[in-house]
């Protein structure tokens, strides 16, 4: 949507070096940007390409100002400021309200009469759609669902069973929510499966990737609070409680009955084992693997990163040899003492 310099940096709070008439109608990266594109400047690695840039205005701090060849928008957050910058350019899209031939709707279901329900929506028994929520095609709610206001489901989204979504909920391509978690008993005969009877109760404006699944409750409810960020691949076990603000990366992996505090930040490939607790603001680095609790706010990280592969074939073969150096250097120190004595 065209709009002016003028009107962003009003709109946003932001000052603004440069003419308030321009229009900007478009956002890119600082080497792609022309000269109706919004860009900005976060990361001072790519500080580089500020002086060549072509944008119409480049969103960035006040100590960046002198470099930029054009427009500034001046922010201390250019990617929070950006981020909010870039929905007012370009909008997602809308769509008019209305029930797709082929979608099927259980005659107990209530779909508000503002929401969109593309080909091959499934709505099933006591579930309810509320105001302006879009649902792509192929999506499925099973039974006693509740969907709020506003929420957008992609594509091929599934609400297996009683799930509970907040408003302005974003959902991506392939997410399962409320399948059964992975309850088994072993007994002499062979495994015997445990009743998933609990459901899952999610927040406002929380968004979840593309093939991420958020399994149901054991007997309580799974709960995702208010803002958080799932990425893709990811899986969500059952009786899991994530607080809010809370951001998981890329195929993180949280396991049953664990509850992880607010605005904490999980890194790709981390995860948690089950039946722990980690408090509020922490941060986990990649490939990171929580096994007990976490008490105190702050940083974790235990991962070996690559390394060419004969020196970590000696590291590795020296790792084996600790415990018998242990050993070695335990008897030492007993002689060492008996002869002090």
């Amino acid at each position: 949507m065209p709009i002016s310099l003028g009107e962003l940096a009003t709109q946003f709070g932001c000052e603004l070096i440069g003419d308030p008439d321009v229009v900007v109608s478009s956002v890119a990266s600082l080497p792609n940007a022309g000269p109706e594109s919004l860009s900005f400047l976060a990361n001072d690695i790519y500080k580089k390409q500020l002086p060549s840039t072509k944008a119409a205005a480049v969103i960035l701090r006040a100590s960046d100002a002198d470099e930029s060849p054009v427009a500034s928008i001046l922010h201390e957050d250019p990617y929070a400021c950006y981020a909010r910058m870039a929905t007012v350019v370009c909008p997602p899209p809308s769509y008019a309200p209305g029930v797709h031939a082929s979608a099927l709707i259980a005659p107990s279901a209530k779909v508000a009469d503002s929401a969109h329900l593309a080909a091959n929506v499934v709505i099933g028994e006591r579930s309810r759609v509320g105001e302006n929520v879009y649902l792509g095609p192929g999506t499925v709610i099973g039974p006693d669902c509740t969907i709020g206001d506003d929420c957008r489901f992609i594509a091929n989204v599934t609400l297996a069973r009683s799930v509970e979504i907040g408003e302005r909920g974003m959902f991506h391509p392939g997410v399962v929510i409320g399948a059964d978690g992975f309850g088994n008993a072993m007994t002499p005969d062979g495994w015997v499966k445990v009743p998933q009877l609990g459901g899952v109760r999610i927040g406002n404006d929380v968004e979840i990737g593309a093939n991420t699944t958020v399994d149901c409750g054991a007997l309580d409810n799974t709960v995702i609070e208010d803002g958080v960020r799932i990425d893709n691949l990811c899986m969500i076990a059952h009786n899991v409680h994530i607080g809010a603000h809370t951001a998981l990366a890329a195929m993180v992996g949280i396991a049953g009955s664990t509850r992880i505090g607010k605005r904490c930040l999980f890194a790709g490939k981390s995860g948690a084992v089950g039946h722990i607790t980690v408090c509020d603001d922490v941060i986990v680095a990649a490939r990171t693997f929580l096994s007990k609790d976490v008490t105190t706010p702050g940083t974790y990280a235990a991962s070996f990163p690559a390394d060419e592969a004969r020196s970590w074939s000696k590291q590795l073969a020296r790792f084996r040899r600790l415990g018998t150096l242990i050993e070695r250097v335990k008897k030492l120190e007993k002689g060492g003492s008996r002869s002090s004595d």
